[in-house]
C-alpha cells in the first residue's frame, strides 16, 4: 500500500529554495531513476516551441531566452507565432509558491542543467527538494526523463507551418480571451489576507477542531516570515466557521538546541520560535491555538552517524534512522519539546504521527527487526515508548498542552490494541473515522484505506481504537476532511453537504470525540462546510436537514435556498459513486482533468502518485475493470450535472449581497463536473487506442473504437474550454497546498490543441 501521507522533511529547504545558484555545481547529487526517453508532443511544431508554450505565463521571457540561447525578440516571435500574447505578466508569486508546478511542466523539456538555471538553484538544493519536500521525487516518477538540451534555431518553415496551425485553433476557440486580464494564480492569498470587518466569531467549543493552512508554502515558514501561512484574515475567517486550531510542522532539529550530544542541532531556533511565538499570539485574537506536527525523530544521513554508531537505526536509502532504544536519541526529544512548549508557553499542543510518514523510529516503517538495538523488542514498545517520550516532553513544558496522538500506520494500518493499551493516559487518541469501511461501486467490492468524502464513517477500524482508547482511560479525536479528499483535492471545497451532515451526525451518534483534525495539507479553505460540520458538533440534537436548509438559506437566500438544498443532495448521491480505491486516488487524472494530454500512442510511463497520470489507464483504474471505471466516473458526472441545473438556479436568484459567494460555489460544482467527466473520456479514449493496438481486430471493430476516440476527442474539447474560463475567474481552481497548481489556464489551451490534432489525425 502506498498510502503514507507525505510532508517536508528538512527544514531549511525553501531557505535553499531562494537563495542564488552558483555556478559549475556537482549535478551528481541528483536523482536519475531509469533512463527513459523524455516526451514530446507532436502537436506542437518542436520542443522550443513547446518550452515557450509550457513557460509563458510562469518565466520571464528574458529568462526563457536566456535558457535558450536566444533573444527576447526571439522567444516573444515565437510565442505570437503560436497565438500567445507578446506581452505577458508573470506572477512573482509563482516561484515562490508555485516552484513545484514549473519543476513538473518542465520536467520532460529541460535536462537538470537548464532547469537548475530556470529556478535559480544549485543541485544541492534541487537534490533535497526532490528527496525530501513532499517526496518530491516520488511524485515525479523517480525517474528523471532523458533530455537533450533545448538551444534556440530559427523555426523551420515546417515549423512556421505549424505555429501558424496552431495559433489558427487557438483564435478559433478563444478569440482574443488570451489578450485579457484574468485573476492572477495565487491571487486567492491576497483575499484571505485581511480581517472581514465587523465578523461575528461563534462562542468557543470544546472539542478542538484542527486544520492546516490553505495559503502555506512547503518549506520553513518559521525562519521565512514572510511566507506566513496563517494571515490574519485566513485566521479569522477560520474561526467564524468554527476552527479553533491550526497546525503547522514542527522539526525538533531547527525548533530545540541539541545540547551536548548533538551540537549540531538548533542553528537559528530563536528565529523559528519568535516567528512562532508572534503567530502564537496573533491566532489567540481570534480563539485559535496554534498546533506543531510532529513526526520525530527524524532520520538523518549515514554520516550523521560516523561518531555515534550506537545510535544509528534502520537504514533506508541515504538515511538511517535515529534509533529510540537509545536514551541519549529520547532524552534529546524530552528536552527539545520541553524547551519548545516553555520557550512558548502558548502553544495549544502537537499532533503527532509515529509510523509511516517519514523515517522516524525503527518501527515507523515496520522493519525495526532490521536494527541490531530493536530486533528483540515489539513495534507497540518502540512505538509507545516514542509517544510516551512526547508526551513527556511537552508536559514537562506545559502541563496543559494537549498531545494528539494518530494511530496512522499503526500494525500496516491494521488494529493495534497492543498499542493502544502502552499510551500515557494523558493523550488524546487520534484515528480516521472511514478507514477500513467496506464499500462496493459498481459491483466492485473494497475497502477505504485513505481519507474518502464519498464513503461516510466511522469505519470499524475508527471505532475499534476509540472503544479500546476510552476504556483506558484515554480521550479520542478523529482524523476527518469535510472540504475534499485525495477523490478530488484540486477544488478547495465540494458541495456534498448532505455527505458531510451524514458523517457528522453519525460521528456524535457512535463517538464521544474531543478533537477532530479536519483536513491535512489540503482541505483547509474556510468553507461552508466547515460551517455545517460546527453546528452539528454544536448542536448534536438539533435536526440535520434543520441545520443544512439554515445554510442554504443563509448563503442562496429565500428563493434560492431550496435550490441550493435540493443541488447539494443531488450532488451528494452522485459522489457516492466515486470509485474509491488508493490507486483511483493517487494515480488516475482526476486532479487534472481537462489539463491531461492524450496521447496517440502508448507513453510507456507509470502514472505517478499525484504527480503526473500519463495514459496508464492500468494504474488509474485500481480493482475496477476499464469500463466500469469509465462508466462510475461517467455515473457521477451525470448526477453531478443535475445537481448543477439546481444550484445554477439558486445562484442566479440569490440576493445581490450574496452572489458572490453563490457563484463562486456554482463555479467550483462546475468544475467538478468537467474533472469527473474528463476522467470517463480519458479513459475510454485510452483503453480505446489500447484496443486498436490488436491486430487481429475486424474493420468494424476498428471503426467503432475510432469513434469511440473521437467522441471522446470532442467532449474533451469542450470541456477544456469551459474548465479554462472557470480557471480564469477563480484562482482556486488547480490548486492543492502541497502539489501546488496541478494546472493553470493556458494548460486547457493545449488540451483544445491536443485533441484537434488529435482529430485531424484519427481515420475517417
Amino acid at each position: 500500500m502506498i498510502a503514507r501521507r507525505i510532508l517536508l522533511v528538512a527544514g531549511s529547504v525553501f531557505a535553499l529554495l531562494v537563495a542564488p545558484a552558483v555556478a559549475e555545481a556537482d549535478e551528481s547529487v541528483l536523482p536519475q531513476g531509469e533512463s527513459r526517453a523524455a516526451l514530446s508532443s507532436a502537436y506542437f511544431p518542436d520542443r522550443v516551441h513547446e518550452f515557450v508554450w509550457r513557460n509563458w505565463t510562469v518565466i520571464e521571457p528574458a529568462k526563457l531566452a536566456k535558457i535558450l540561447g536566444a533573444t527576447e525578440d526571439d522567444v516573444r516571435t515565437i510565442a505570437e507565432s503560436m497565438g500567445l500574447p507578446g506581452q505577458v505578466t508573470v506572477q512573482p508569486e509563482m516561484r515562490q509558491r508555485g516552484y513545484v508546478t514549473i519543476i513538473r511542466r518542465n520536467w520532460h523539456l529541460l535536462p537538470y542543467g537548464q532547469l537548475l538555471e530556470l529556478l535559480d538553484m544549485t543541485p544541492e538544493r534541487l537534490g533535497v527538494m526532490l528527496r525530501e519536500e513532499d517526496f518530491l521525487w516520488i511524485k515525479l516518477g523517480r525517474i528523471k526523463p532523458a533530455c537533450e538540451p533545448l538551444r534556440y534555431q530559427a523555426p523551420s518553415e515546417a515549423a512556421k507551418k505549424r505555429a501558424a496551425e496552431v495559433r489558427a485553433v487557438v483564435e478559433q476557440n478563444f478569440g482574443s480571451t488570451l489578450q485579457q486580464a484574468a485573476e492572477p494564480r495565487f491571487d486567492f492569498v491576497h483575499q484571505l489576507a485581511d480581517p472581514i470587518p465587523n465578523l461575528t466569531l461563534p462562542e468557543p467549543s470544546p472539542v478542538k477542531r484542527l486544520v492546516y493552512s490553505y495559503v502555506a508554502v512547503y518549506g520553513d515558514p518559521l525562519l521565512n516570515p514572510e511566507l506566513n501561512p496563517y494571515p490574519d484574515g485566513l485566521l479569522q475567517r477560520l474561526a467564524a466557521v468554527g476552527i479553533n486550531g491550526v497546525w503547522l510542522q514542527g522539526v525538533l532539529r531547527d525548533l530545540a538546541p541539541g545540547g551536548e550530544a548533538f551540537p549540531e542541532f538548533g542553528a537559528e531556533h530563536e528565529k523559528r520560535l519568535a516567528t512562532l511565538r508572534a503567530l502564537v499570539e496573533r491566532a489567540k485574537k481570534y480563539g485559535i491555538s496554534v498546533y506543531l506536527y510532529i513526526n520525530e525523530p527524524r532520520a538523518m544521513p549515514a554520516a550523521f552517524f560516523k561518531n555515534r554508531p550506537e545510535m544509528a537505526g534502520v537504514v533506508e536509502a541515504e538515511l538511517t534512522a535515529m534509533c529510540t532504544t537509545h536514551p541519549a536519541v529520547r532524552q534529546w526529544m524530552g528536552d527539545a519539546l520541553a524547551y519548545v512548549f516553555r520557550e512558548v508557553p502558548d502553544l495549544g499542543g502537537i499532533y503527532a504521527i509515529t509510523a509511516s510518514e517519514n523515517l522516524t523510529s525503527c518501527a515507523s516503517h515496520g522493519g525495526w527487526t532490521s536494527c541490531e538495538h530493536c530486533k528483540q523488542r515489539s513495534d507497540a514498545e518502540i512505538i509507545s515508548e516514542v509517544v510516551a517520550v512526547l508526551e513527556e516532553g511537552v508536559h514537562r513544558g506545559n502541563p496543559n498542552a494537549s498531545v494528539l496522538i494518530s494511530d496512522w500506520g499503526w500494525k500496516g494500518h491494521g488494529d493495534a490494541p497492543d498499542i493502544i493499551e502502552r499510551m500515557p493516559k494523558s493523550i488524546t487518541l487520534m484515528s480516521v473515522s472511514e478507514w477500513s469501511l467496506p464499500i462496493e461501486r459498481g459491483g466492485i467490492k473494497s475497502v477505504v484505506g485513505e481519507y474518502s468524502i464519498s464513503a461516510v464513517g466511522p469505519g470499524p477500524r475508527s471505532q475499534r481504537h476509540w472503544k479500546l482508547a476510552q476504556d483506558a482511560g484515554l480521550k479520542t479525536g478523529t482524523e476527518i476532511q469535510f472540504n475534499n479528499t485525495c477523490e478530488l483535492a484540486s477544488l478547495p471545497y465540494l458541495p456534498v453537504m448532505d455527505l458531510i451532515a451524514e458523517h457528522c451526525h453519525n460521528l456524535e451518534v457512535a463517538a464521544d470525540l474531543n478533537a477532530m483534525l479536519i483536513g491535512w495539507t489540503m482541505g483547509g479553505y474556510p468553507s461552508p462546510n466547515f460551517e455545517l460540520a460546527h453546528r452539528i458538533s454544536s448542536a448534536p440534537t438539533q435536526d440535520v436537514g434543520g441545520i443544512l436548509d439554515a445554510i442554504a438559506l443563509e448563503r442562496f437566500g429565500t428563493e434560492g435556498g431550496p435550490h441550493a438544498r435540493k443541488a447539494w443532495t443531488l450532488m451528494s448521491n452522485a459522489y457516492r459513486e466515486y470509485p474509491f480505491h488508493i490507486g483511483v486516488v493517487y494515480t488516475s487524472p482526476v486532479q487534472w482533468g481537462a489539463a491531461n494530454p492524450l496521447y496517440p500512442e502508448r507513453t510507456g510511463y507509470s502514472a505517478t502518485m499525484w504527480g503526473i497520470p500519463y495514459d496508464d489507464i492500468d494504474g488509474w483504474r485500481g480493482p475496477y475493470p476499464p469500463d466500469i471505471f469509465a462508466g462510475q466516473f461517467d455515473k457521477m458526472a451525470d448526477g453531478w450535472r443535475v445537481g448543477i441545473d439546481e444550484l445554477k438556479i439558486a445562484a442566479d436568484i440569490a440576493p445581490s449581497d450574496k452572489q458572490r459567494a453563490a457563484q463562486a460555489d456554482l463555479r467550483l460544482a462546475r468544475a467538478a463536473y468537467i474533472h469527473f467527466k474528463s476522467v470517463a473520456n480519458q479513459a475510454r479514449f485510452v483503453h480505446a487506442r489500447n484496443q486498436l493496438g490488436d491486430a487481429s481486430l475486424s474493420p468494424e471493430d476498428k471503426t467503432r473504437l475510432h469513434g469511440v476516440q473521437r467522441s471522446c476527442l470532442e467532449s474533451e474539447l469542450s470541456l477544456a474550454r469551459e474548465l479554462f474560463t472557470l480557471s480564469r475567474e477563480d484562482s482556486r481552481i488547480g490548486f492543492e497546498p502541497s502539489c501546488q497548481y496541478f494546472y493553470l489556464p493556458l494548460d486547457l489551451v493545449e488540451k483544445v490543441i491536443n485533441c484537434r490534432w488529435l482529430l485531424d489525425h484519427l481515420p475517417g
